[in-house]
């Protein structure tokens, strides 16, 4: 119940103007996405609380004070004079789930995958059949979902940027989303090897979506993701203009021994830092995970596409050598169509997968605990993009992006361990309310930020359109596209 501090119910809340379609760059998105909540006044009340902060630790019963998208206090029986009161006696809350790695331009073929037709042949087979605004309707679906799901942050990997109308898309559908991100700019898929990304474009994105009249209020940083010391000349190059602009860097580490991008090789390159993410990491030896500790690079692990196309092996061994060294080990999705956007079960698959293996060489290792998968899930996460004063744990000063989850639900009731809880009962379903940046964006289970219908039913044409242009196997049963 949302009510009024010491008084009864108030009104509905008010929302403002629409989210702005009318961003910088010359594509111009079609449907509206949804109503952009007010950062409001709040007092979260009673809840049992996960804050992923050392000092504050759990709590059986807490309250949190946000006001102006920021975080004031976090304690039991506070006074918040004039704010309005959320009552979560029955919810669990902690911070948003930051995730570090998706490839959001093709969120809405998580379902063209079939059997002897999965995730490669999948993406090769449509890459080139996307339109802009097909681009707009994915992004916007997986932010959504996203938020939805709890999912404050993520990092937007956009390995397939056609051109700047394709980029200005994906940008279009942040400034819609709502959600705090990176997007991290890069290649077009099948662009040869010995051509570098397109750095003026780069420029011109900076200047046009991150400058002075950038429409994301924040919550967007730009950054980059490169192909890897593979073509080494190309890597080479753009590592320069990449330096030149100070930009975060995201690479593919590899799934298999013959695709291995070594962080002791990068190190050895002077690249190595805390703004290098490397993402998969399953053929690192030992020298690979110390060069990441000494130079405080972190990873990107995706449970799920680990496990799918890990041909390199070793998913368990890999997690509990890379946490046992002190590596910075955050969570991610990799594509819709490799893994659920579902953070709750990629830190369960995490746990229940991270246990030393007697006979092998990771039997004296120590196993994966409920707090590491929540923190991989949330502060790590924030840590790998750069976000660790902003997001990731509830902490006085950080800007409130916040997950109340239903503790009286069948799945979940009755608590014991808060943590346990957390990392093995709940599920998006659970999620009643989801605050990005001091913005209700979900309430009662219900997105009031977004139509979720309109955008399913966006996002449902542009599928049917992709698949029409792909043809072969993925050409749709009907020429008319599904109604929702």
């Amino acid at each position: 119940m949302l009510a009024a501090a010491g008084a009864a119910a108030i009104a509905p809340l008010a929302f403002g103007a629409p989210a702005a379609a009318s961003s910088p760059g010359p594509h111009t998105p079609s449907g509206k996405p949804g109503r952009r909540p007010e950062r409001g006044h709040y007092l979260i009340k009673g809840a049992a609380l996960v804050s992923v902060d050392p000092t504050i630790g759990n709590q059986a019963k807490a309250d949190i004070e946000v006001r102006d998208g920021r975080i004031v206090q976090v304690g039991p029986n506070l006074k918040a004079r004039g704010a309005r009161v959320i009552d979560a006696s029955k919810m669990i809350a902690m911070p948003g789930f930051v995730e570090t790695h998706y490839h959001m331009w093709s969120a809405l073929g998580r379902n063209f995958v079939s059997t002897g037709f999965e995730y490669f042949a999948a993406k090769s087979a449509t890459v080139a059949a996307y339109q802009p605004d097909d681009f707009y309707h994915s992004v916007l679906l997986g932010l959504v979902e996203c938020a939805s799901a709890g999912i404050t942050t993520v990092n937007n990997w956009s390995h397939n940027v056609r051109g700047p109308e394709y980029a200005d898309a994906e940008l279009h559908a942040h400034a819609d989303g709502l959600v705090r991100a990176r997007y991290s700019y890069g290649h077009r898929d099948g662009q040869p090897a010995t051509q570098p990304i397109d750095f003026a474009d780069i420029d011109r994105v900076a200047a046009t979506w991150f400058g002075k009249k950038s429409p994301f209020d924040g919550l967007v940083h730009l950054g980059v993701n490169l192909r890897g010391p593979g073509q080494l000349p190309t890597f080479l190059a753009e590592m320069a203009e990449v330096s030149k602009r100070k930009l975060p860097i995201s690479v593919h580490s590899g799934q298999g021994p013959t695709t291995a991008v070594h962080a002791a090789d990068l190190e050895k390159m002077g690249f190595l830092g805390p703004d290098f993410l490397l993402c998969h990491a399953l053929p690192f030896d030992e020298a690979d995970r110390q060069a990441m500790v000494r130079t405080n690079a972190p990873v990107s692990f995706s449970v799920h596409s680990e496990l799918r196309l890990g041909t390199a092996g070793g998913f368990h061994g890999q997690l509990l050598r890379m946490l046992a060294a002190g590596v910075t080990v955050s969570l991610s999705f990799d594509a819709s169509s490799l893994a659920p956007i579902n953070m709750f079960e990629s830190m369960n698959v995490a746990w229940n997968l991270g246990i030393p293996w007697v006979g092998t060489d990771t039997a004296a290792l120590p196993p994966v605990v409920f707090r590491q998968a929540i923190e991989m899930a949330t502060i790590n996460g924030a840590k790998a993009l750069g976000l660790q004063a902003v997001t990731g744990s509830i902490t006085p000063g950080k800007r409130a992006d916040i997950v109340l989850i239903r503790a009286d639900d069948l799945n979940i009731a009755p608590i014991g361990d808060l943590e346990s809880t957390v990392v093995r009962s709940a599920t998006p379903a659970n999620i009643d309310t989801v605050l990005i940046d001091g913005r209700i964006v979900k309430r009662n289970r219900e997105m009031v930020s977004h139509d979720a219908g309109t955008i399913v039913r966006n996002a449902a044409a542009a599928a049917h359109a992709v698949r029409t242009r792909a043809g072969g196997v993925l050409t749709p049963t009907s020429p008319t596209p599904p109604r929702f």
